[in-house]
């Protein structure tokens, strides 16, 4: 430990002590695209005890441009982003312990994870998951670290449960936009930003020096120039159905259902049915129809001037379409 953790240990806000709560720490990470994977990678070299990734989707090309756990080989065997998380994080450090899940974030699949959770940090791509993820961590009192970026945009800010305002709350107050890097772009140096920021809060957590967490919400341009910070104590509302006194937890849902969405700005659409698939049967019935890409987590087709890719989770990527109704076409045709 004090060769690997040297540099770090000098810091004396963190220490001999403070390397010792980190390595004795479990932090979730929701999402392993920009966000998800460099924050991964910084806690990993950072000693964190262990590691849960939680991530629906698979690397693609587009990816490597700030995605920067990946690489080519994982575009081209289409390795679900967690598992090439997982691969690469335990040759940057094999002390860590990581677990590693290719599935959507709903009630139903989180609550089971959230068993000895210190800290999530929220590395998702859009305001329903979060807003689920703001209900379901209020309800259990876990603390999470809120990130988003796009263009050359980002904000973060540190949510305590009973102490600080929710997500709910701050999107009344502060200006929060539905863009996404898949609609207008992003660079690099934004996904950095954001993390420099994440990654800091969550060391702070590790080592329990709760008096040194950023109690205002920072916001910047990087192209434009633009740092901020706003305090946003007041943002707090007793009668926040989430984080208020009396909560009902409006976006927390046990229910299990066939669900159908437009993932923003990819032209695909997403179907969730909740029933496991055995990938093997599917290709079987299937290789008539296409050519059939298969790993141990995914399988994928061309089909007419779509591609389909299904997961063992029940949920299967229409690429092609931003029409649920030709997506539910396109997948009854072939799944049945």
């Amino acid at each position: 430990m004090v060769d690997r953790y040297s540099r770090q240990m000098l810091f004396k806000p963190i220490g001999e002590d403070g390397q010792l709560k980190i390595l004795n720490k479990h932090v979730l990470i929701l999402g392993c695209g920009a966000l998800g994977s460099a924050n991964a990678e910084n806690l990993a070299r950072a000693g964190v005890g262990k590691l849960t990734l939680i991530d629906r989707d698979y690397v693609e090309l587009s990816n490597l441009q700030r995605q920067q756990l990946y690489t080519e080989k994982d575009v081209h065997e289409q390795v679900p982003k967690a598992i090439a998380a997982k691969k690469r994080l335990l040759e940057i450090n094999r002390e860590v312990n990581i677990d590693a899940y290719v599935l959507d974030a709903t009630p139903i699949s989180l609550v089971p994870l959230l068993n000895d959770i210190d800290i999530v940090i929220d590395a998702t791509d859009n305001f329903d998951t979060r807003l689920m993820m703001n209900d379901l961590l209020q309800k259990y009192q876990i603390p999470w670290i809120f990130g988003s970026c796009v263009g050359s945009t980002g904000m973060s800010y540190t949510i305590l449960p009973k102490e600080t305002p929710c997500l709910g709350c701050l999107l009344d107050r502060a200006p929060m936009s539905g863009a996404t890097c898949d609609s207008v772009g992003i660079i690099s140096p934004a996904v950095q930003m954001v993390v420099a920021h994440q990654t800091t809060e969550a060391l702070k957590l590790l080592v329990e020096d709760k008096d040194s967490l950023r109690t205002n919400l920072v916001t910047f341009d990087l192209w434009n120039n633009y740092y901020h910070t706003m305090n946003v104590e007041r943002a707090k509302k007793e009668n926040c159905p989430t984080c208020g006194e009396n909560p009902s937890f409006p976006h927390f849902s046990g229910e299990v259902s066939t669900k159908s969405e437009v993932l923003c700005g990819r032209n695909t659409v997403q179907i969730r049915t909740g029933r496991k698939v055995n990938l093997q049967e599917l290709a079987n019935r299937l290789q008539y129809v296409a050519p059939i890409n298969i790993n141990d987590f995914l399988l994928s087709l061309e089909y007419e001037s779509y591609r389909l890719v299904f997961f063992h989770d029940g949920r299967t990527l229409i690429h092609g379409t931003n029409s649920i109704e030709k997506a539910k076409t396109i997948y009854y045709q072939l799944a049945g």
